[in-house]
């Protein structure tokens, strides 16, 4: 059901009428700081994550109740501080998505959403007088894989990409061969670093082919899962454990359970 604007603005004011009452009655919230929210904060937006993965609308709109709470709490501890609102947070936000936006709000003409992509890049550098480097935004604590997406996007808005989506095969081909020759070599250290750069580009494949390798490797664990417990509940069936079972029984599970995905 779709509320009309008055009715969305009055649902967020009752949220925080809530917050502003359980930050002075409720012990918890009363002790909460920025410190103490943030591990709670990750683990909320990973929640997130795995309900939009799964395509679960109820689940999705609850664990987004949950971040926004995070969004308000922060405000208002920002608030009691004397450093800003949540209004504050709204207007700059607003500022900025019409600064970024000048197809839109402006003169710029643009053909397609690639090309928004680059303008992006370059406003945001603007955005700090140019003394912003282009990989400056990514945040140092991202996951290795969803960083490695992140730098390649934004190193390929400024223009430094492969022509043509195929040539980056010839690049997965040069690290799988560096690797087999670390391998070789038995370097600890160098086979550690090949296969970083393989993975790397790998993931710059998935990106040139439109593929998000976070979403991609998800789906992939899920499915290894769900096939591996097909194993596991085959041999309780059977009376036995994995550690009994012999890899030739487990690959003959592992194909049923792949044949009843079809």
């Amino acid at each position: 059901m779709s509320h009309t604007r008055q009715q969305r603005l009055e649902a967020l004011g009752r949220v925080l009428d809530t917050l502003d009452i359980l930050r002075v009655k409720c012990p918890w919230d009363a002790k909460q700081t920025n410190e103490s929210l943030r591990p709670n904060t990750i683990e909320e937006v990973y929640e997130l994550a795995q309900a939009l993965l799964d395509g679960d609308v109820a689940d999705t709109r609850k664990e987004l109740g949950d971040v926004l709470l995070h969004i308000f709490f922060y405000s208002k501890i920002a608030d009691e501080q004397g450093q800003f609102d949540i209004a504050d947070v709204c207007d700059a936000l607003n500022q900025k998505l019409i600064f970024r936006h000048p197809h839109v709000f402006g003169e710029v003409k643009v053909s397609d959403a690639h090309e928004v992509e680059q303008n992006w890049e370059q406003i945001k550098l603007k955005e700090r007088d140019g003394n912003r480097t282009v990989l400056a935004g990514v945040p140092q604590a991202l996951p290795a894989l969803v960083k490695a997406f992140r730098v390649q996007e934004k190193a390929a808005n400024v223009g430094f990409d492969w022509e043509q989506p195929q040539q980056v095969w010839d690049k997965v081909r040069e690290e799988i061969a560096e690797v087999d020759e670390a391998i070789a070599a038995g370097k600890v250290a160098d086979i550690e670093s090949e296969f970083g750069d393989l993975l790397f580009s790998v993931i710059n494949a998935a990106r040139l082919y439109k593929v998000n390798p976070e979403n991609a490797l998800e789906r992939t664990n899920r499915k290894f899962i769900r096939r591996f417990g097909y194993i596991e509940q085959a041999a309780k069936d059977q009376g036995t454990s994995l550690k009994d079972m012999s890899l030739e029984a487990m690959e003959q599970l592992w194909q049923q359970a792949k044949e009843a995905e079809k």
